[in-house]
Protein backbone atom coordinates (compact mmCIF):
# COMPACT_ATOMS: atom_id res chain seq x y z
CA UNK A 1 0.00 0.00 0.00
CA UNK A 2 1.47 3.37 -0.92
CA UNK A 3 2.84 5.60 1.76
CA UNK A 4 0.68 8.61 2.57
CA UNK A 5 2.09 12.11 2.42
CA UNK A 6 0.66 13.17 5.79
CA UNK A 7 2.11 10.85 8.39
CA UNK A 8 0.77 11.13 11.92
CA UNK A 9 3.31 10.16 14.51
CA UNK A 10 2.60 8.91 17.98
CA UNK A 11 2.11 11.79 20.34
CA UNK A 12 0.38 13.84 17.58
CA UNK A 13 -3.39 13.30 17.36
CA UNK A 14 -4.70 13.18 13.85
CA UNK A 15 -6.34 16.35 12.73
CA UNK A 16 -10.05 15.57 12.87
CA UNK A 17 -10.77 18.13 10.22
CA UNK A 18 -8.68 16.33 7.68
CA UNK A 19 -11.13 14.86 5.21
CA UNK A 20 -11.04 11.14 4.67
CA UNK A 21 -13.01 11.57 1.45
CA UNK A 22 -13.47 14.21 -1.24
CA UNK A 23 -15.68 17.21 -0.64
CA UNK A 24 -18.21 16.05 -3.22
CA UNK A 25 -19.10 12.87 -1.32
CA UNK A 26 -21.89 14.40 0.79
CA UNK A 27 -23.85 16.11 -2.04
CA UNK A 28 -23.42 13.07 -4.30
CA UNK A 29 -24.74 10.67 -1.67
CA UNK A 30 -27.57 13.05 -0.77
CA UNK A 31 -28.49 13.27 -4.45
CA UNK A 32 -28.59 9.47 -4.60
CA UNK A 33 -30.94 9.44 -1.59
CA UNK A 34 -33.20 12.06 -3.15
CA UNK A 35 -33.22 10.14 -6.44
CA UNK A 36 -34.44 6.89 -4.91
CA UNK A 37 -36.95 8.72 -2.67
CA UNK A 38 -38.53 10.21 -5.79
CA UNK A 39 -39.78 6.72 -6.66
CA UNK A 40 -42.16 6.78 -3.69
CA UNK A 41 -44.21 9.76 -4.93
CA UNK A 42 -43.47 9.58 -8.66
CA UNK A 43 -47.00 8.44 -9.57
CA UNK A 44 -48.99 10.41 -6.98
CA UNK A 45 -50.14 12.99 -9.58
CA UNK A 46 -51.63 10.25 -11.81
CA UNK A 47 -53.04 7.92 -9.13
CA UNK A 48 -56.65 8.61 -10.06
CA UNK A 49 -55.91 7.97 -13.76
CA UNK A 50 -53.99 4.69 -13.33
CA UNK A 51 -57.00 2.37 -13.88
CA UNK A 52 -57.69 3.96 -17.27
CA UNK A 53 -54.02 4.20 -18.23
CA UNK A 54 -53.39 0.52 -17.44
CA UNK A 55 -56.83 -0.70 -18.53
CA UNK A 56 -57.62 -2.34 -15.21
CA UNK A 57 -59.86 -1.81 -12.18
CA UNK A 58 -58.89 0.56 -9.33
CA UNK A 59 -58.08 -2.18 -6.79
CA UNK A 60 -55.59 -3.83 -9.16
CA UNK A 61 -54.07 -0.49 -10.17
CA UNK A 62 -53.00 0.17 -6.58
CA UNK A 63 -50.51 -2.70 -6.92
CA UNK A 64 -48.37 -0.30 -8.94
CA UNK A 65 -47.83 1.65 -5.69
CA UNK A 66 -47.90 -1.30 -3.30
CA UNK A 67 -45.16 -3.20 -5.15
CA UNK A 68 -42.73 -0.29 -4.74
CA UNK A 69 -43.43 -0.09 -1.03
CA UNK A 70 -42.99 -3.83 -0.45
CA UNK A 71 -39.78 -4.03 -2.48
CA UNK A 72 -38.30 -1.03 -0.65
CA UNK A 73 -39.15 -2.50 2.75
CA UNK A 74 -37.49 -5.80 1.89
CA UNK A 75 -34.44 -4.25 0.22
CA UNK A 76 -33.33 -1.81 2.94
CA UNK A 77 -32.07 -4.29 5.58
CA UNK A 78 -30.79 -6.77 2.97
CA UNK A 79 -28.78 -4.23 0.99
CA UNK A 80 -27.49 -2.72 4.21
CA UNK A 81 -26.11 -6.08 5.31
CA UNK A 82 -24.64 -6.81 1.87
CA UNK A 83 -22.95 -3.41 2.00
CA UNK A 84 -21.41 -4.22 5.38
CA UNK A 85 -20.06 -7.51 3.98
CA UNK A 86 -19.05 -6.67 0.42
CA UNK A 87 -18.73 -2.89 0.16
CA UNK A 88 -21.30 -0.14 0.63
CA UNK A 89 -20.36 1.77 -2.53
CA UNK A 90 -20.64 -1.40 -4.60
CA UNK A 91 -24.12 -2.14 -3.24
CA UNK A 92 -25.16 1.49 -3.69
CA UNK A 93 -24.28 1.31 -7.37
CA UNK A 94 -26.14 -2.01 -7.65
CA UNK A 95 -29.25 -0.47 -6.05
CA UNK A 96 -29.22 2.46 -8.46
CA UNK A 97 -28.67 0.13 -11.42
CA UNK A 98 -31.71 -1.95 -10.46
CA UNK A 99 -33.76 1.25 -10.19
CA UNK A 100 -32.70 2.34 -13.68
CA UNK A 101 -33.69 -1.05 -15.12
CA UNK A 102 -37.07 -0.84 -13.40
CA UNK A 103 -37.63 2.69 -14.70
CA UNK A 104 -36.88 1.67 -18.27
CA UNK A 105 -39.23 -1.31 -18.01
CA UNK A 106 -42.04 0.98 -16.83
CA UNK A 107 -41.28 3.58 -19.51
CA UNK A 108 -42.11 1.21 -22.36
CA UNK A 109 -45.14 -0.71 -21.14
CA UNK A 110 -48.87 -0.31 -20.49
CA UNK A 111 -49.26 -3.87 -19.22
CA UNK A 112 -50.24 -4.05 -15.54
CA UNK A 113 -48.09 -7.07 -14.60
CA UNK A 114 -44.98 -5.70 -16.32
CA UNK A 115 -45.57 -2.30 -14.75
CA UNK A 116 -45.83 -3.86 -11.28
CA UNK A 117 -42.54 -5.71 -11.85
CA UNK A 118 -40.79 -2.53 -12.98
CA UNK A 119 -42.12 -0.57 -10.01
CA UNK A 120 -40.89 -3.29 -7.65
CA UNK A 121 -37.40 -2.89 -9.13
CA UNK A 122 -37.65 0.86 -8.59
CA UNK A 123 -38.52 0.31 -4.94
CA UNK A 124 -35.50 -1.95 -4.52
CA UNK A 125 -33.32 1.17 -4.64
CA UNK A 126 -34.51 2.35 -1.20
CA UNK A 127 -31.53 0.48 0.23
CA UNK A 128 -29.37 3.33 -1.07
CA UNK A 129 -30.24 5.56 1.88
CA UNK A 130 -28.81 3.37 4.68
CA UNK A 131 -25.85 2.54 2.44
CA UNK A 132 -25.13 6.24 2.00
CA UNK A 133 -25.30 6.82 5.76
CA UNK A 134 -22.87 3.92 6.24
CA UNK A 135 -20.40 5.36 3.74
CA UNK A 136 -20.53 8.72 5.51
CA UNK A 137 -19.92 7.01 8.84
CA UNK A 138 -16.85 5.27 7.46
CA UNK A 139 -15.34 8.09 5.41
CA UNK A 140 -16.15 11.51 6.85
CA UNK A 141 -14.33 13.31 9.66
CA UNK A 142 -16.19 13.70 12.93
CA UNK A 143 -17.09 17.38 12.64
CA UNK A 144 -18.75 16.87 9.24
CA UNK A 145 -20.56 13.66 10.04
CA UNK A 146 -23.54 15.11 11.91
CA UNK A 147 -24.83 17.46 9.22
CA UNK A 148 -23.99 14.97 6.45
CA UNK A 149 -25.99 12.14 8.03
CA UNK A 150 -28.82 14.57 8.75
CA UNK A 151 -29.02 15.51 5.08
CA UNK A 152 -28.84 11.88 3.96
CA UNK A 153 -31.50 10.76 6.41
CA UNK A 154 -33.81 13.61 5.38
CA UNK A 155 -33.38 12.85 1.69
CA UNK A 156 -36.23 10.35 1.88
CA UNK A 157 -38.57 13.25 2.62
CA UNK A 158 -36.80 15.79 0.44
CA UNK A 159 -37.07 13.59 -2.63
CA UNK A 160 -40.70 12.78 -1.97
CA UNK A 161 -41.62 16.44 -1.44
CA UNK A 162 -39.76 17.80 -4.45
CA UNK A 163 -41.04 15.04 -6.73
CA UNK A 164 -44.67 16.07 -6.30
CA UNK A 165 -44.61 19.38 -8.22
CA UNK A 166 -42.10 18.11 -10.79
CA UNK A 167 -44.11 14.95 -11.47
CA UNK A 168 -47.35 16.96 -11.59
CA UNK A 169 -45.87 19.34 -14.17
CA UNK A 170 -44.64 16.48 -16.34
CA UNK A 171 -47.90 14.52 -16.05
CA UNK A 172 -49.95 17.59 -16.95
CA UNK A 173 -48.05 18.44 -20.14
CA UNK A 174 -46.42 15.19 -21.38
CA UNK A 175 -47.14 11.49 -21.73
CA UNK A 176 -47.07 9.87 -18.29
CA UNK A 177 -44.32 7.45 -19.36
CA UNK A 178 -42.00 10.48 -19.41
CA UNK A 179 -41.98 10.24 -15.61
CA UNK A 180 -40.12 6.94 -15.84
CA UNK A 181 -37.67 8.20 -18.46
CA UNK A 182 -36.87 11.08 -16.13
CA UNK A 183 -36.32 8.75 -13.17
CA UNK A 184 -34.03 6.57 -15.30
CA UNK A 185 -32.00 9.64 -16.26
CA UNK A 186 -31.70 10.64 -12.60
CA UNK A 187 -30.52 7.12 -11.77
CA UNK A 188 -27.84 7.12 -14.47
CA UNK A 189 -26.61 10.55 -13.36
CA UNK A 190 -26.47 9.41 -9.74
CA UNK A 191 -24.56 6.25 -10.68
CA UNK A 192 -22.04 8.26 -12.67
CA UNK A 193 -21.43 10.73 -9.87
CA UNK A 194 -21.16 7.95 -7.30
CA UNK A 195 -18.64 6.04 -9.41
CA UNK A 196 -16.51 9.17 -9.92
CA UNK A 197 -16.65 10.77 -6.47
CA UNK A 198 -17.54 8.29 -3.73
CA UNK A 199 -14.73 6.05 -2.40
CA UNK A 200 -15.25 2.46 -1.31
CA UNK A 201 -14.81 2.16 2.48
CA UNK A 202 -12.32 -0.51 3.49
CA UNK A 203 -14.18 -1.51 6.67
CA UNK A 204 -15.95 -4.87 6.28
CA UNK A 205 -18.05 -6.93 8.62
CA UNK A 206 -16.85 -10.50 9.20
CA UNK A 207 -18.95 -13.52 8.27
CA UNK A 208 -21.18 -14.41 5.34
CA UNK A 209 -24.57 -13.34 4.04
CA UNK A 210 -27.51 -14.91 5.87
CA UNK A 211 -29.60 -16.10 2.90
CA UNK A 212 -32.12 -18.01 5.01
CA UNK A 213 -32.57 -14.98 7.25
CA UNK A 214 -33.05 -12.71 4.22
CA UNK A 215 -35.72 -14.99 2.76
CA UNK A 216 -37.48 -15.30 6.11
CA UNK A 217 -37.49 -11.55 6.71
CA UNK A 218 -38.70 -10.87 3.16
CA UNK A 219 -41.60 -13.31 3.47
CA UNK A 220 -42.54 -12.00 6.92
CA UNK A 221 -42.50 -8.37 5.76
CA UNK A 222 -44.64 -9.14 2.71
CA UNK A 223 -47.17 -10.95 4.89
CA UNK A 224 -47.20 -7.99 7.30
CA UNK A 225 -47.27 -5.06 4.88
CA UNK A 226 -49.56 -6.57 2.25
CA UNK A 227 -52.69 -6.65 4.47
CA UNK A 228 -51.80 -3.20 5.86
CA UNK A 229 -51.76 -1.68 2.37
CA UNK A 230 -54.66 -3.71 0.91
CA UNK A 231 -56.86 -4.06 3.99
CA UNK A 232 -59.13 -1.23 2.87
CA UNK A 233 -59.83 -2.99 -0.45
CA UNK A 234 -60.09 -6.54 0.87
CA UNK A 235 -61.85 -5.77 4.14
CA UNK A 236 -60.08 -5.68 7.48
CA UNK A 237 -62.00 -8.68 8.79
CA UNK A 238 -61.62 -10.76 5.63
CA UNK A 239 -59.96 -14.16 5.78
CA UNK A 240 -57.10 -13.04 3.55
CA UNK A 241 -56.17 -10.08 5.78
CA UNK A 242 -56.43 -12.00 9.06
CA UNK A 243 -54.59 -14.98 7.59
CA UNK A 244 -51.72 -12.82 6.36
CA UNK A 245 -51.38 -11.10 9.75
CA UNK A 246 -51.25 -14.49 11.50
CA UNK A 247 -48.73 -15.77 8.94
CA UNK A 248 -46.58 -12.66 9.46
CA UNK A 249 -46.58 -13.20 13.22
CA UNK A 250 -45.57 -16.86 12.92
CA UNK A 251 -42.93 -16.27 10.24
CA UNK A 252 -41.31 -13.32 12.01
CA UNK A 253 -41.21 -15.22 15.32
CA UNK A 254 -39.53 -18.19 13.66
CA UNK A 255 -37.20 -15.83 11.82
CA UNK A 256 -36.26 -14.18 15.11
CA UNK A 257 -35.43 -17.52 16.72
CA UNK A 258 -33.30 -18.46 13.72
CA UNK A 259 -31.46 -15.12 13.79
CA UNK A 260 -30.69 -15.47 17.49
CA UNK A 261 -28.98 -18.80 16.81
CA UNK A 262 -27.16 -17.69 13.65
CA UNK A 263 -23.43 -16.96 13.88
CA UNK A 264 -23.75 -14.27 11.16
CA UNK A 265 -27.34 -13.00 11.33
CA UNK A 266 -28.87 -10.67 8.79
CA UNK A 267 -30.06 -8.49 11.69
CA UNK A 268 -28.36 -8.65 15.08
CA UNK A 269 -31.48 -8.91 17.23
CA UNK A 270 -29.51 -8.72 20.47
CA UNK A 271 -28.18 -5.34 19.38
CA UNK A 272 -31.64 -4.31 18.12
CA UNK A 273 -33.11 -5.16 21.53
CA UNK A 274 -30.89 -2.67 23.35
CA UNK A 275 -32.92 0.15 24.81
CA UNK A 276 -31.41 2.90 22.64
CA UNK A 277 -31.80 0.91 19.40
CA UNK A 278 -35.26 -0.47 20.16
CA UNK A 279 -36.73 2.85 21.27
CA UNK A 280 -35.16 4.67 18.31
CA UNK A 281 -36.67 2.20 15.85
CA UNK A 282 -40.11 2.40 17.49
CA UNK A 283 -39.92 6.20 17.44
CA UNK A 284 -39.04 5.95 13.72
CA UNK A 285 -42.37 4.24 13.08
CA UNK A 286 -44.17 7.16 14.72
CA UNK A 287 -42.22 9.72 12.69
CA UNK A 288 -43.10 7.78 9.53
CA UNK A 289 -46.80 7.96 10.43
CA UNK A 290 -46.55 11.72 10.99
CA UNK A 291 -44.64 12.35 7.77
CA UNK A 292 -47.01 10.48 5.47
CA UNK A 293 -50.17 11.96 7.01
CA UNK A 294 -49.42 15.49 5.83
CA UNK A 295 -48.27 14.17 2.44
CA UNK A 296 -51.66 12.49 1.95
CA UNK A 297 -53.93 15.24 3.27
CA UNK A 298 -52.62 18.56 1.95
CA UNK A 299 -52.59 17.65 -1.80
CA UNK A 300 -56.19 16.43 -1.57
CA UNK A 301 -57.34 19.53 0.31
CA UNK A 302 -55.68 21.79 -2.23
CA UNK A 303 -57.25 20.03 -5.24
CA UNK A 304 -60.79 19.53 -3.93
CA UNK A 305 -63.34 21.77 -5.72
CA UNK A 306 -64.41 24.96 -3.97
CA UNK A 307 -68.03 23.82 -4.29
CA UNK A 308 -67.45 21.56 -1.27
CA UNK A 309 -67.14 24.63 0.92
CA UNK A 310 -63.63 23.75 2.14
CA UNK A 311 -61.73 22.60 -0.94
CA UNK A 312 -59.24 25.10 -2.34
CA UNK A 313 -59.75 24.28 -6.03
CA UNK A 314 -56.13 24.42 -7.21
CA UNK A 315 -54.48 22.50 -10.02
CA UNK A 316 -52.26 19.49 -9.54
CA UNK A 317 -49.13 21.60 -10.18
CA UNK A 318 -50.10 24.33 -7.69
CA UNK A 319 -50.90 21.67 -5.08
CA UNK A 320 -47.45 20.16 -5.60
CA UNK A 321 -45.77 23.55 -5.25
CA UNK A 322 -47.63 24.24 -2.00
CA UNK A 323 -46.49 20.89 -0.54
CA UNK A 324 -42.89 21.20 -1.83
CA UNK A 325 -41.76 23.30 1.21
CA UNK A 326 -42.24 20.14 3.26
CA UNK A 327 -39.18 18.59 1.59
CA UNK A 328 -37.21 21.81 1.21
CA UNK A 329 -37.51 22.63 4.91
CA UNK A 330 -36.30 19.15 5.81
CA UNK A 331 -33.19 19.77 3.74
CA UNK A 332 -32.47 23.22 5.21
CA UNK A 333 -32.72 22.12 8.86
CA UNK A 334 -29.79 19.69 8.47
CA UNK A 335 -27.15 22.33 9.46
CA UNK A 336 -29.34 23.42 12.38
CA UNK A 337 -29.56 19.83 13.54
CA UNK A 338 -25.77 19.45 13.42
CA UNK A 339 -25.24 22.43 15.74
CA UNK A 340 -28.05 21.39 18.09
CA UNK A 341 -26.91 17.78 18.26
CA UNK A 342 -23.30 18.78 18.92
CA UNK A 343 -24.43 20.74 21.96
CA UNK A 344 -27.33 18.67 23.28
CA UNK A 345 -27.12 15.30 21.56
CA UNK A 346 -29.44 13.56 19.07
CA UNK A 347 -31.99 12.63 21.76
CA UNK A 348 -32.77 16.29 22.41
CA UNK A 349 -32.93 16.94 18.66
CA UNK A 350 -35.44 14.10 18.24
CA UNK A 351 -37.63 15.37 21.08
CA UNK A 352 -37.53 18.93 19.74
CA UNK A 353 -38.40 17.73 16.25
CA UNK A 354 -41.40 15.77 17.53
CA UNK A 355 -42.60 18.82 19.49
CA UNK A 356 -42.41 20.97 16.35
CA UNK A 357 -44.39 18.35 14.40
CA UNK A 358 -47.06 18.32 17.11
CA UNK A 359 -47.32 22.14 16.98
CA UNK A 360 -47.61 21.99 13.19
CA UNK A 361 -50.46 19.47 13.25
CA UNK A 362 -52.17 21.37 16.08
CA UNK A 363 -52.01 24.59 14.09
CA UNK A 364 -53.22 22.72 11.03
CA UNK A 365 -56.51 21.89 12.70
CA UNK A 366 -57.49 25.54 12.22
CA UNK A 367 -55.36 26.48 9.20
CA UNK A 368 -56.90 24.81 6.17
CA UNK A 369 -58.72 27.74 4.61
CA UNK A 370 -56.14 29.05 2.12
CA UNK A 371 -53.15 27.92 0.09
CA UNK A 372 -50.74 30.05 2.15
CA UNK A 373 -51.94 28.29 5.27
CA UNK A 374 -51.09 24.88 3.78
CA UNK A 375 -47.61 26.20 2.96
CA UNK A 376 -47.20 27.30 6.57
CA UNK A 377 -48.29 23.87 7.80
CA UNK A 378 -45.86 22.18 5.38
CA UNK A 379 -42.96 24.36 6.60
CA UNK A 380 -43.68 23.73 10.29
CA UNK A 381 -44.14 19.97 9.94
CA UNK A 382 -41.21 19.74 7.53
CA UNK A 383 -38.91 21.43 10.04
CA UNK A 384 -39.95 19.00 12.76
CA UNK A 385 -39.65 15.94 10.58
CA UNK A 386 -36.27 17.15 9.34
CA UNK A 387 -34.97 17.37 12.91
CA UNK A 388 -36.47 14.00 13.82
CA UNK A 389 -35.21 12.19 10.72
CA UNK A 390 -31.76 13.74 11.14
CA UNK A 391 -31.52 12.43 14.71
CA UNK A 392 -32.31 8.80 13.90
CA UNK A 393 -29.05 7.67 12.20
CA UNK A 394 -26.93 9.37 14.88
CA UNK A 395 -28.84 7.49 17.59
CA UNK A 396 -28.40 4.21 15.70
CA UNK A 397 -24.69 4.49 14.91
CA UNK A 398 -24.06 5.58 18.48
CA UNK A 399 -25.27 2.18 19.67
CA UNK A 400 -24.04 -0.37 17.10
CA UNK A 401 -20.69 -1.66 15.94
CA UNK A 402 -19.25 0.35 13.04
CA UNK A 403 -19.15 -2.81 10.89
CA UNK A 404 -22.95 -3.10 11.28
CA UNK A 405 -24.00 0.45 10.42
CA UNK A 406 -25.40 -0.50 7.00
CA UNK A 407 -27.66 -3.25 8.34
CA UNK A 408 -28.66 -1.23 11.42
CA UNK A 409 -29.62 1.86 9.42
CA UNK A 410 -31.36 -0.39 6.90
CA UNK A 411 -33.55 -1.73 9.70
CA UNK A 412 -34.23 1.82 10.88
CA UNK A 413 -35.26 2.87 7.37
CA UNK A 414 -37.54 -0.18 7.30
CA UNK A 415 -39.21 1.05 10.50
CA UNK A 416 -39.94 4.37 8.82
CA UNK A 417 -41.45 2.51 5.85
CA UNK A 418 -43.68 0.53 8.18
CA UNK A 419 -44.81 3.83 9.69
CA UNK A 420 -45.72 5.27 6.30
CA UNK A 421 -47.58 2.07 5.40
CA UNK A 422 -49.61 2.18 8.62
CA UNK A 423 -50.29 5.88 8.07
CA UNK A 424 -51.50 5.28 4.53
CA UNK A 425 -53.83 2.47 5.61
CA UNK A 426 -55.30 4.16 8.68
CA UNK A 427 -55.77 7.60 7.13
CA UNK A 428 -57.14 6.08 3.95
CA UNK A 429 -59.71 4.21 6.03
CA UNK A 430 -60.63 7.37 7.98
CA UNK A 431 -61.06 9.45 4.83
CA UNK A 432 -63.19 6.72 3.23
CA UNK A 433 -65.44 6.35 6.30
CA UNK A 434 -65.97 10.11 6.65
CA UNK A 435 -66.35 10.89 2.92
CA UNK A 436 -69.30 12.96 1.70
CA UNK A 437 -71.46 12.09 -1.31
CA UNK A 438 -71.41 14.51 -4.25
CA UNK A 439 -72.32 14.49 -7.92
CA UNK A 440 -68.68 13.60 -8.61
CA UNK A 441 -68.82 10.66 -6.23
CA UNK A 442 -67.53 10.40 -2.63
CA UNK A 443 -65.02 13.09 -1.63
CA UNK A 444 -62.92 13.45 1.54
CA UNK A 445 -64.55 15.61 4.21
CA UNK A 446 -63.06 18.30 6.44
CA UNK A 447 -63.96 16.09 9.39
CA UNK A 448 -61.82 13.31 7.91
CA UNK A 449 -58.89 15.69 7.42
CA UNK A 450 -59.06 16.87 11.03
CA UNK A 451 -59.37 13.33 12.41
CA UNK A 452 -56.31 12.40 10.34
CA UNK A 453 -54.36 15.31 11.83
CA UNK A 454 -55.38 14.17 15.32
CA UNK A 455 -54.17 10.63 14.53
CA UNK A 456 -50.83 12.06 13.42
CA UNK A 457 -50.64 14.08 16.64
CA UNK A 458 -51.32 10.90 18.60
CA UNK A 459 -48.44 9.17 16.84
CA UNK A 460 -46.19 12.13 17.69
CA UNK A 461 -47.17 11.88 21.36
CA UNK A 462 -46.25 8.19 21.39
CA UNK A 463 -42.95 9.08 19.71
CA UNK A 464 -42.27 11.70 22.39
CA UNK A 465 -42.81 9.15 25.15
CA UNK A 466 -40.44 6.71 23.43
CA UNK A 467 -37.81 9.41 22.85
CA UNK A 468 -38.05 10.58 26.48
CA UNK A 469 -36.95 7.14 27.70
CA UNK A 470 -33.91 7.01 25.42
CA UNK A 471 -30.71 6.85 27.49
CA UNK A 472 -28.85 10.12 28.10
CA UNK A 473 -26.22 10.94 25.53
CA UNK A 474 -23.19 9.51 27.32
CA UNK A 475 -25.02 6.44 28.63
CA UNK A 476 -26.33 5.61 25.17
CA UNK A 477 -22.81 5.65 23.78
CA UNK A 478 -21.22 3.65 26.57
CA UNK A 479 -19.76 0.45 25.11
CA UNK A 480 -19.31 -2.79 27.00
CA UNK A 481 -15.63 -2.75 27.86
CA UNK A 482 -13.38 -5.73 27.60
CA UNK A 483 -11.62 -4.82 30.81
CA UNK A 484 -11.81 -2.17 33.47
CA UNK A 485 -8.29 -2.44 34.85
CA UNK A 486 -4.90 -3.72 33.85
CA UNK A 487 -5.49 -6.97 35.75
CA UNK A 488 -8.56 -7.76 33.68
CA UNK A 489 -6.86 -7.52 30.30
CA UNK A 490 -6.90 -10.65 28.18
CA UNK A 491 -4.58 -11.38 25.33
CA UNK A 492 -6.41 -10.51 22.11
CA UNK A 493 -7.37 -13.30 19.74
CA UNK A 494 -5.07 -13.59 16.75
CA UNK A 495 -7.79 -13.23 14.13
CA UNK A 496 -7.77 -9.72 12.68
CA UNK A 497 -10.85 -7.68 13.44
CA UNK A 498 -11.75 -4.04 13.17
CA UNK A 499 -12.44 -3.83 16.88
CA UNK A 500 -12.73 -6.13 19.86
CA UNK A 501 -14.97 -3.75 21.67
CA UNK A 502 -18.65 -4.17 21.02
CA UNK A 503 -21.12 -1.62 19.73
CA UNK A 504 -20.61 2.07 19.90
CA UNK A 505 -19.42 4.64 17.40
CA UNK A 506 -18.50 7.49 19.72
CA UNK A 507 -14.77 7.42 20.42
CA UNK A 508 -11.73 7.04 18.19
CA UNK A 509 -10.92 5.54 14.82
CA UNK A 510 -7.90 5.62 12.61
CA UNK A 511 -4.94 3.67 11.32
CA UNK A 512 -1.76 2.23 12.77
CA UNK A 513 1.29 2.36 10.50
CA UNK A 514 5.01 2.14 10.70
CA UNK A 515 7.29 5.09 10.03
CA UNK A 516 7.48 3.95 6.42
CA UNK A 517 3.71 4.32 6.02
CA UNK A 518 3.05 0.58 5.82
CA UNK A 519 -0.09 -0.35 7.80
CA UNK A 520 0.32 -2.65 10.78
CA UNK A 521 -2.15 -5.52 11.05
CA UNK A 522 -3.19 -7.05 14.39
CA UNK A 523 -1.78 -4.17 16.38
CA UNK A 524 -3.28 -3.57 19.82
CA UNK A 525 -4.74 -0.11 20.42
CA UNK A 526 -5.47 0.53 24.08
CA UNK A 527 -7.56 3.40 25.44
CA UNK A 528 -6.35 4.69 28.83
CA UNK A 529 -8.42 7.14 30.89
CA UNK A 530 -7.15 10.05 32.99
CA UNK A 531 -6.68 7.77 36.01
CA UNK A 532 -4.37 5.45 34.11
CA UNK A 533 -6.94 2.65 33.80
CA UNK A 534 -7.75 0.75 30.64
CA UNK A 535 -11.03 2.00 29.16
CA UNK A 536 -11.08 -0.04 25.94
CA UNK A 537 -9.09 -2.27 23.60
CA UNK A 538 -9.15 -2.74 19.83
CA UNK A 539 -7.18 -4.79 17.32
CA UNK A 540 -6.39 -3.42 13.86
CA UNK A 541 -7.63 -5.18 10.75
CA UNK A 542 -5.48 -6.30 7.83
CA UNK A 543 -5.30 -2.71 6.55
CA UNK A 544 -4.22 -1.29 9.91
CA UNK A 545 -7.61 0.28 10.73
CA UNK A 546 -9.11 0.31 14.20
CA UNK A 547 -12.33 1.55 15.78
CA UNK A 548 -12.31 2.13 19.53
CA UNK A 549 -15.40 3.41 21.38
CA UNK A 550 -14.93 5.67 24.40
CA UNK A 551 -17.05 5.24 27.55
CA UNK A 552 -17.63 9.01 27.88
CA UNK A 553 -16.22 12.33 26.82
CA UNK A 554 -12.85 13.37 28.24
CA UNK A 555 -9.09 13.22 27.86
CA UNK A 556 -7.46 9.87 27.13
CA UNK A 557 -4.23 8.28 25.99
CA UNK A 558 -4.15 5.99 22.95
CA UNK A 559 -1.38 3.39 23.19
CA UNK A 560 -0.38 1.29 20.19
CA UNK A 561 1.73 -1.85 20.20
CA UNK A 562 2.51 -4.72 17.84
CA UNK A 563 4.99 -7.54 17.47
CA UNK A 564 8.20 -6.21 15.96
CA UNK A 565 7.50 -2.58 16.92
CA UNK A 566 8.23 -0.46 19.95
CA UNK A 567 5.01 0.70 21.66
CA UNK A 568 3.95 4.32 21.25
CA UNK A 569 1.23 6.46 22.86
CA UNK A 570 -0.43 9.80 22.20
CA UNK A 571 -2.93 12.01 24.05
CA UNK A 572 -6.40 12.25 22.54
CA UNK A 573 -9.60 14.06 23.47
CA UNK A 574 -13.12 12.77 22.83
CA UNK A 575 -15.83 15.51 23.08
CA UNK A 576 -18.55 13.01 24.01
CA UNK A 577 -20.86 13.96 21.12
CA UNK A 578 -21.30 10.46 19.68
CA UNK A 579 -19.11 11.07 16.62
CA UNK A 580 -15.71 9.42 16.07
CA UNK A 581 -12.45 11.33 16.38
CA UNK A 582 -9.88 10.44 13.71
CA UNK A 583 -6.55 9.59 15.35
CA UNK A 584 -3.76 7.74 13.56
CA UNK A 585 -0.80 6.12 15.30
CA UNK A 586 2.67 5.66 13.83
CA UNK A 587 4.85 3.16 15.65
CA UNK A 588 8.24 4.82 15.72
CA UNK A 589 10.79 1.98 15.90
CA UNK A 590 10.82 -0.75 13.26
CA UNK A 591 12.47 -4.00 14.21
CA UNK A 592 13.30 -7.09 12.17
CA UNK A 593 10.52 -9.62 11.81
CA UNK A 594 7.73 -7.11 12.10
CA UNK A 595 4.18 -8.08 11.13
CA UNK A 596 2.57 -5.83 8.54
CA UNK A 597 -0.66 -5.79 6.61
CA UNK A 598 -1.02 -7.33 3.20
CA UNK A 599 -0.93 -4.58 0.62
CA UNK A 600 -4.27 -3.93 -1.03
Amino acid sequence: MPQTSNEQHAGEPADPSAPRAGRGVVPVLAFAGITVAVMQTLLVPVIKDLPALLRTDPSDATWVLTSTLLAGAVATPIMGRLGDLHGKRRMLLASLAVMVVGSLICAFTDDLVVMIAGRALQGFAMGAIPLGIGIMRDELPREKLGSAMALMSSSIGVGGGLALPAAALVAQHFDWHTLFLGSAALGVLSMTLTALVVPEPELRAPGRFDLVGALGLSLGLVCLLLPITKGGDWGWTSGAVIGLFVAALVILLLWGLFELRSQTPLVDLRTSARREVLLTNLASVMVGVAFYAVSLILPQLLQLPTSTGYGLGHSMVVAGLCVAPLGLTMMFVAPLYARLSARRGPKVSLILGLLVIAVGYGAGLGLMGAAWQTVLIAVMIGAGIGLAYSSLPALIIGAVDPSETGAANGLNTLMRSIGTSVSSAVIGMVLADTAISTDRGPLPSMEGFRISFLIAMGAVVVGLVLAWFLPPRREAMRPALLASSEDDVEEPAPAPTASRTVAGSGGFRGRVTGTDGVPVARANVTLIDHRGRQAGLAVTDEHGHYVLPAPAGGNFVLAGSAAGYAPRACPATYPGDGLPVDTDLVLGVNAPGRRTAVSS
